[in-house]
């Protein structure tokens, strides 16, 4: 028997979150204020990430991969920095960065993330 496939936070063209077994899928997550330096929105994104781990039975030390994406190589180390205050470090999730030429207005980064249940 499939296991079923749980969806919300439903937007126009997508879902927040999409849960299929014990594995968590989320849309990409951007800050929520754009004034903010790269370490800022990292910070704004890794909070909002929390928030939803926690909505969805779910932790940091979960997460399995990030795929992120940056318009500007050069503030890949504050986004770094912040990253390994955030995750554990017997945890660490794998990942990619990719430079990409424009993520809109003030966006300094994108990320997806995967995280297992429990």
């Amino acid at each position: 028997m499939a296991s079923a496939i749980k969806r919300t936070g439903n937007f126009e063209v997508l879902h927040e979150v999409v849960e299929h077994g014990d594995t968590i899928y989320f849309a990409g997550l951007v800050s929520e204020d754009l004034k903010l330096d790269m370490a800022g929105q990292t910070k704004d994104v890794l909070s909002q990430l929390d928030t939803l781990l926690k909505t969805h039975g779910s932790s940091r030390d979960r997460v399995l991969t990030a795929l992120i994406f940056i318009p500007d190589m050069n503030l890949k180390p504050a986004m770094n920095k912040v990253w390994k205050e955030f995750f554990p470090s017997a945890a660490l999730p794998t990942r990619a960065t990719i430079g990409v030429k424009d993520l809109g207005e003030n966006v300094l980064l994108e990320v997806v993330f995967t995280a297992a249940k429990g």
